[in-house]
């Protein structure tokens, strides 16, 4: 690594992804233990010197707020051992979905997972398909912010659909579905929902045509599945042949895995950006431990990674 000695250590719920990193890298993963006490609390430390070494601390930032605290404690264990740089990478960047104040006196979250990490003492964060692009400006450290689209769209083109129309299952998606629309070179069709509140969605429309074709959704996450499951029963009704979706991060809280194998959907494809384990016949993973892996060794030789971004 043109004398640049780097190692990988991850937190509890993402150590089965960084094995994949590391096989894929062809090292080991390091030795760290993370002591659990009675009452919940826990400590981190790591059993092998890291002094002078680049520190790669891989953990996805998904609730419980226990693997966020594990990457804080594993940030500033590191700091503390001298680690030469630190880079935390987070496949999925929790907490991202409150990113603005959209109503009066709330807060804005991703900003606050952002101090804490630049506080605690990283020097670079890697992360994939952050729920709103504005979060990168949110640190005051480089940001290499990856995209799943490499990995979704060699699958898609896998699939020789004639009448491929892509479409977003809100407004909010619209400039990450015209960018796989473009680069297809398929149409692209918006549905428009009205929500109560949270994860509850009272109307939805299409604006577009799907009559006779094969749908691709695109979004970033799915929690519930609601908007998902909901967006796909209406293009059928409205005469689409068959309805795929692809989201970067499987998040899948309950009701979720009922809602889609109930749903309209042919399947629905995930990365493995976060664990997925519950048994869904419609659900599909593809994984982008290569990919994190290549952008791992860009950055530690200087090297560019835009050359990994498709769309």
């Amino acid at each position: 690594m043109q004398g640049k000695p780097f190692k990988i250590f991850s937190g509890t719920r993402s150590r089965y992804f960084a094995e994949k990193v590391c096989n894929s890298l062809g090292c080991p993963l390091g030795n760290m233990i993370i002591e659990h006490f009675a009452d919940g609390e826990f400590s981190v430390s790591y059993e092998e010197s890291i002094r002078g070494s680049h520190v790669f601390l891989i953990q996805s930032t998904f609730p419980s707020s226990d693997n966020l605290l594990e990457l804080l404690l594993m940030i500033d264990a590191a700091k503390r051992a001298s680690a030469k740089s630190i880079i935390a990478v987070v496949p999925y960047f929790g907490w991202a979905r409150q990113d603005r104040k959209d109503k009066p006196r709330v807060s804005i979250g991703a900003k606050l997972i952002a101090d804490l990490l630049g506080v605690a003492g990283i020097n670079r964060l890697i992360t994939m398909d952050l729920h709103a692009d504005q979060i990168q400006g949110f640190f005051n450290v480089p940001v290499d912010h990856l995209y799943a689209s490499g990995v979704f769209l060699e699958y898609v083109k896998s699939l020789n659909l004639e009448n491929l129309v892509i479409a977003t299952p809100d407004v909010g998606g619209t400039k990450r579905a015209s960018s796989y629309a473009k680069f297809l070179g398929c149409p692209m069709v918006i549905c428009y929902k009205l929500r109560k509140k949270a994860n509850v969605i009272s109307d939805m429309q299409i604006i577009g045509d799907v009559s006779g074709m094969d749908v691709l959704l695109v979004d970033d996450i799915v929690d519930t599945a609601g908007t998902i499951t909901k967006a796909a029963d209406l293009m059928i009704e409205n005469g689409a042949n068959s309805v795929r979706a692809i989201a970067s991060h499987p998040v899948m809280s309950d009701p979720a895995s009922m809602r889609v194998d109930n749903s309209s959907l042919t399947e629905i494809i995930f990365t493995d950006s976060i664990p997925y384990s519950n048994k869904c016949e419609k659900v599909k993973i593809l994984s982008v431990a290569d990919m994190f892996a290549d952008a791992i060794l860009r950055v530690c030789n200087n090297e560019s990674i835009s050359s990994l971004y498709v769309v």
